[in-house]
């Protein structure tokens, strides 16, 4: 194998699913960073959001593009709506009862799936897309698109949270609740805000999957454990670290399979957070410890 295709057949490959596992870190490293638990309905949230986007898809007969806005709008409202049901009313208890009440609702909305989309696999786009080269490095449209959308994300959400009223309000929570609290911040109204931008990034997360690969009703629940290494390994509360760690746990996976069967390609994530967990539970990136 040359150089050139150890790139096009292992780190392209892996830096776009690494750049869509980011993604749905960064909504995983909010929840922690701000609200204080993990959140296992994630990646269903995740499901959800691909399939919104595959029926405006086939409402309009459009791009798979054309529903992403949708799909994070509408995944948005649901995650409010999720926050308003679920959880509120456990914000004081132990923060146990909302990681357990998270994987209830997992379990109900991947049911909600399964009911409205049925359980077979479909795709956006059928048939096959031939690569362009870029110097010698091939990526396919939806490859080379996925990269921009990524990149779009996080530098928006960086900047948002950097230069905004409201983003310093979230920045201020998660350093210190109290402190912001004594300090004027509303702390219900950036509860809503990170839970609506929680859901827009799992929307987005999940279409850029089923983009790549394909739609079925489990995709969420196999993306979880990937995105929870990625958060931990970047650091927990860091968006840069989540992003940096999507891309080595993408690149892992893909990479693995030089050595490992191709169908052990998923456990790389799980020896990843083991042994960040054991090794430096901060991350990377000196985040929060679970």
């Amino acid at each position: 194998m040359t150089f050139i295709d150890f790139i096009n057949f292992h780190i392209v490959p892996g830096v776009v699913l690494g750049s869509i596992y980011a993604v749905g870190a960064i909504g995983i490293t909010m929840v922690f960073g701000i609200l204080r638990f993990a959140h296992l309905a994630h990646g269903d949230l995740a499901t959800m959001g691909a399939f919104i986007a595959l029926s405006t898809m086939g409402l309009f007969g459009a791009s798979p593009w054309v529903g992403l806005p949708v799909a994070m709008i509408f995944a948005a409202a649901i995650a409010v709506g999720i926050d308003k049901t679920f959880y509120d009313y456990l914000r004081d208890r132990p923060k146990i009862l909302t990681v357990m009440a998270s994987l209830g609702v997992a379990l109900m909305l991947r049911s909600v799936v399964q009911v409205v989309w049925g359980v077979d696999s479909t795709t956006y786009q059928r048939g096959i897309v031939r690569p362009d080269e870029y110097f010698g490095i091939l990526l396919r449209d939806r490859e080379l698109y996925t990269l921009l959308a990524v990149a779009t994300i996080v530098i928006g959400l960086e900047a948002f949270l950097r230069k905004s009223k409201w983003g310093k309000a979230m920045r201020a929570m998660s350093d210190n609740p109290d402190l912001a609290r004594l300090s004027g911040v509303d702390n219900r109204h950036v509860t809503m805000l990170t839970w609506a931008i929680v859901g827009a990034l799992c929307a987005a997360a999940g279409f850029l999957l089923g983009l790549n690969n394909e739609l079925n009703s489990m995709m969420g629940w196999h993306l979880l454990l990937p995105m929870f290494a990625a958060a931990i390994l970047g650091g927990v509360g860091r968006v840069e670290g989540a992003l940096l760690g999507g891309l080595i746990v993408g690149i892992a996976e893909e990479l693995s399979v030089l050595i490992l069967p191709g169908q052990y390609k998923a456990a790389t994530a799980f020896v990843i957070l083991l042994l960040i967990l054991l090794v430096r539970p901060r991350g990377l990136l000196n985040g929060k410890v679970l």
